[in-house]
């Protein structure tokens, strides 16, 4: 895939003023801060491209609009060994080729998401083997008790089986790993709404689906998908009635947006910490010794940053500073680990002398469009580590380009940003960005880091039924994390939504997934 995100993708999609068309009062368009990477949600562990995906494609179970786990493609759910769970299919699904659904389906969804090619097999940590009954019935074996089965379960969507034999799809692609196939440019799921048309970068439109087997809340014919790369593009669209929604208001422009006529602003703070990951392995990837290696030199890089500097200035004051991984929402969260490390440019000069590592040289690896502010942010990073005596350089790229250097271990040092969605659990995190990489484990560890003690407690949590136990064994693996900075957390972003007065309601939550089934437009 030929990835073309940039401001100029922005400004060819919307014309503005010469091009724009009336649409009708059932077509929401959609105006993103970036596109969705894939039409395959198996091929890249990126939230916002499979909460795009879930108007498509649905998994055996869903978060409703409390985010409380409701039944979706499987009506019902019950332990029938030790660890075999027994899942109980509608009958009465099709996909959008009219395909019936059925448990041949949800095996060959399963096997492809967990094969070891797959990006999101991380997402499926706990899976072993599933197992047809009959048609409408099906028994997935887990490797042993597993407390978070059906919160994994609500982002693993079903494929259709014969669908994936017939365009040679059974395996996965992988957008970080540049592996495209037949499921990257199309679709064919139950859910609400179905794909018509999709250019990368320029407009990507849905359809609804009639004949989709749940009661429709919404009533949107067409969504109209067109990301806008650039922030003063999108607020022009906003401003000037070319999108009915975006879910990425920037934040310099909040004020504006706010009080334009024929616009509503909704606000709150996200599930979403932005952090920093750091390599270390024991050479950089140009060859030279990894500093970060030592404790005093990221606790240098700890003391390097004014968090309120950076949440004044380059957040709007809108972020919320970070002093562990998880938001507090997060089970496993305690306000105790929640402290920031302090800025002191003094004492991260001190620290960086005291190991040798004064000047020392490495590569921040950042992206122009995954996270709020993110080039402004790397920007200001980059002048706060010269200040206390580092030498960083930015390199930063479109994600098709900087994907590749992180999960290669090419970056020496770069921003992350974790939801733990779907689990909504800390157990999320721990799992596939803090755990030694093996398995399905540390999916996301691309420092290549490993703290057998943390190891323990994530492993000894993960088979806790107990729910207070496991949360406390999460607690204390979290407690390492902070101590030995593993990863250096930032903030949590700011959600900051933008309707205009043709759409009556949208549901927003915590995790930013805007969920466009539940969206009803002014008639």
């Amino acid at each position: 895939m030929k990835f073309r995100k940039s401001i100029l993708a922005g400004l060819m999609a919307f014309a503005l003023g010469h091009t724009a068309h009336i649409a009708s009062a059932e077509t929401l368009r959609w105006g993103a801060a970036h596109d969705v990477y894939s039409m395959d949600p198996y091929s890249y562990g990126d939230s916002y491209t499979i909460a795009f995906l879930s108007h498509i494609y649905e998994g055996l179970v869903r978060y409703n609009a409390d985010l409380k786990i409701e039944p979706s493609l499987a009506t019902s759910w019950e332990v029938v060994g030790e660890n075999t769970w027994r899942f109980n299919l509608r009958k009465d699904v099709k996909f959008h080729d009219g395909a019936d659904f059925t448990a041949k389906d949800v095996l060959a969804s399963l096997t492809r998401v967990s094969h070891p090619t797959s990006p999101l097999r991380g997402n499926l940590p706990a899976y072993k083997s599933a197992k047809i009954v009959d048609d409408y019935t099906i028994d997935i074996e887990l490797t042993g008790p597993y407390p978070l089965l059906l919160n994994d379960l609500t982002n693993i969507h079903m494929f259709d089986e014969d669908w994936l034999v017939k365009n040679d799809s059974l395996l996965p692609t992988d957008v970080g790993g540049q592996k495209e196939g037949y499921a990257t440019y199309n679709t064919n799921g139950t859910g609400p709404f179905k794909l018509e048309s999709r250019v990368p970068d320029s407009k990507t439109i849905l359809l609804k689906n009639e004949g989709w087997w749940d009661k429709p809340q919404h009533n949107i014919d067409k969504i109209e998908f067109t990301p806008i790369t650039s922030a003063a593009t999108r607020v022009a669209a906003l401003l000037g009635g070319d999108v009915d929604f975006s879910e990425s208001a920037p934040t310099q422009d909040l004020a504006r947006l706010a009080s334009a006529p024929g616009l509503r602003l909704m606000e709150r703070t996200d599930l979403r910490t932005v952090f920093v990951g750091f390599q270390r392995r024991e050479k950089l990837h140009n060859g030279d010794e990894n500093q970060f290696n030592k404790l005093g030199v990221r606790q240098a890089f700890a003391h390097a940053l004014d968090m309120d500097l950076i949440k004044k200035r380059i957040m709007r004051d809108k972020s919320r500073n970070a002093g562990t991984i998880i938001a507090p929402e997060i089970p496993g969260y305690v306000p105790e680990l929640d402290t920031l490390y302090g800025y002191d440019v003094d004492k991260a000069k001190s620290l960086l002398k005291e190991n040798g590592a004064e000047g020392f040289p490495f590569t921040l690896v950042c992206t122009y469009e995954n996270y709020l502010n993110e080039e402004e942010l790397c920007n200001g990073m980059v002048s706060m580590l010269t200040r206390a005596g580092f030498k960083p350089s930015l390199d930063i790229g479109p994600t098709a380009v900087q994907a590749p250097k992180r999960t290669a271990g090419q970056a020496d040092a770069y921003i992350l940003g974790w939801a733990n969605e779907p689990m909504l659990d800390s157990y999320s995190i721990l799992m596939q960005v803090i755990q030694t990489k093996s398995g399905v484990a540390g999916v996301f560890n691309w420092g290549g880091w490993s703290y057998p003690e943390l190891d323990k407690l994530v492993t000894t949590a993960s088979t806790e039924m107990d729910r207070e136990k496991r949360l406390a064994l999460q607690t204390q693996a979290l407690e390492i994390v902070k101590k030995e900075i593993i990863q250096l957390p930032l903030h949590q972003q700011p959600i900051a939504w933008v309707l205009t007065d043709k759409v009556e309601s949208v549901v927003q939550q915590a995790d930013n997934k805007p969920r466009h089934w539940l969206t009803v437009l002014k008639k």
